[in-house]
């Protein structure tokens, strides 16, 4: 039985101060529809834009994880995410009134807690997996990272090594052997940092909101009573002192390798901007923010092709098609020389495939070079669009009496030529449900398994005014 999507239950609010900024935040996770995903609202800001927790959106990987998008950005979101992903929630708005995530105590626990008290919510949507498919590698080798995701029979298996040449710190290791352990094993682990790094942070008028009780400082050089003193003052203490163990003010490790787990907490945060849930195993060598988004990267742009390969429908020339031209013509009102779709070969509630053939005795054939013909880009793309209209004006009882008006097209890309003689497989599938008689549609065109067009579509549907019904 598939696994299916969850949100949460009950709204649930966290206040807190930015790491960085310094700056006071409240934040309200909000439940959310199926196929939401992640998604930041600043409710502080005109507009409220909203910021969709997506790799392509990372700006900053410099001291965390920051997303911009429609004029607006929040930062250090890769502990709210792991609780997210540790929780197994899939869909979620957060409602947040400043432009960084509170760092609460360092870790993802305050997250896990918030959400473990909404509780959740099935969702009827099955929960979709990435399931890595071979080997898929990413290294900095002037850094020494090395990461590898591997195929795993079942689950999400997570191993992390850290190593920064230092003898207080040493070499660490984490696992878990799957997501279900995070909030036990994961989520109390503290972001940490050396102590010349802080100092540097400061410098720079960074770690505003910095305190010894949201971060674990390593001393890893000879402090004197007078460097104490001073620290003690930034962090408005009496005293600080440095344990045995090489760390300030003797803050207890709540796990002997704290530092290597919070690394694996980074991970499943950042790793969560791929878009969905992974099935798999990923070991990590001295990761960072910068290298677990460049991976990533890597990971969705291995889903973006294999999702392509799928949605490249098969054409068979001798199966009958669902709709032939005169049929065609019964719904949409285009008539040759403007109709450019010759059969429908499938149809749901969702997707539609349609069929062009391209002949030499087109008639823009004689303008559009006749010595080396192309057939033009924005033919491709009406083509595309009418086989979309299929697909609108079949949700409607009676499609005569109505029109699909296009109201935006987006993010057209032609990839390869096509010629006369080319057959030219269009599919549209919907990118979100039909509201209000508005339609968004991800188009891509195909001639055998090339894509040669593809798209997204905005398109509303009208009621043909009386007098102009034939």
């Amino acid at each position: 039985m598939n696994a299916k999507q969850r949100t949460i239950r009950n709204e649930v609010k966290i206040s807190g101060v930015g790491l960085h900024t310094g700056k006071p935040a409240s934040l309200t996770f909000k439940a959310a529809p199926e196929n939401h995903g992640y998604k930041f609202k600043r409710v502080d800001l005109e507009g409220t834009p909203i910021i969709d927790a997506d790799v392509d959106n990372v700006s900053d990987t410099s001291r965390g994880t920051t997303i911009s998008q429609n004029g607006a950005s929040v930062s250090t979101i890769e502990h709210l995410l792991a609780a997210l992903v540790g929780m197994e929630i899939d869909n979620v708005l957060i409602e947040i009134d400043g432009p960084e995530v509170p760092i609460m105590d360092g870790s993802s626990s305050f997250f896990a807690d918030a959400i473990e008290e909404a509780g959740y919510v099935t969702q009827n949507v099955d929960r979709e997996y990435y399931v890595i498919p071979h080997n898929m590698h990413y290294s900095e080798p002037d850094r020494k990272v090395e990461m590898v995701a591997m195929p795993l029979d079942d689950g999400y298996r997570l191993t992390c090594m850290i190593d920064y040449n230092s003898p207080v710190l040493g070499s660490q290791h984490a696992s878990i052997s799957n997501i279900d352990e995070f909030k036990t094993e994961i989520a109390s682990s503290r972001t940490f940092c050396f102590l010349h790094e802080l100092e540097a942070l400061v410098e720079h008028n960074l770690i505003k909101g910095g305190d010894l009780n949201n971060a674990i400082v390593i001393v890893d050089k000879q402090v004197n009573e007078d460097e104490l003193t001073e620290l003690a003052k930034l962090f408005n203490r009496k005293d600080i002192k440095v344990a045995k163990e090489g760390i300030l003010n003797n803050i207890e490790l709540r796990h002997q390798n704290e530092p290597a787990r919070h690394k694996l907490l980074d991970m499943v945060g950042d790793l969560a901007l791929i878009g969905m849930p992974i099935k798999g195993h990923i070991m990590a060598a001295r990761p960072g923010h910068a290298a677990n988004v460049a991976f990533a990267k890597k990971i969705k742009a291995a889903i973006k092709k294999e999702r392509n390969k799928k949605r490249v429908p098969t054409y068979d020339p001798s199966a009958k098609p669902l709709y032939d031209v005169v049929q065609i013509m019964d719904i949409l009102p285009h008539r040759p020389p403007f109709l450019f779709i010759d059969k429908i070969m499938e149809l749901s509630k969702t997707h539609v495939v349609g069929v062009k053939n391209v002949t030499m005795n087109e008639s823009f054939f004689q303008g559009h070079f006749p010595g080396a013909p192309v057939f033009p880009g924005v033919i491709q793309v009406e083509a595309m669009a009418q086989t979309g209209g299929i697909l609108v004006l079949s949700t409607v009882p009676d499609p005569r009496n109505y029109l699909t008006l296009f109201l935006k097209i987006d993010n057209v890309r032609f990839r390869a030529q096509v010629s006369p003689g080319d057959t030219v497989v269009f599919r549209c599938d919907l990118m979100e449900p039909i509201r209000r008689g508005i339609a968004q549609m991800k188009g891509v065109g195909t001639v055998g398994e090339k894509v040669v067009v593809e798209a997204e579509m905005m398109a509303q549907i009208v009621r043909v005014k009386d007098s102009e019904t034939t």
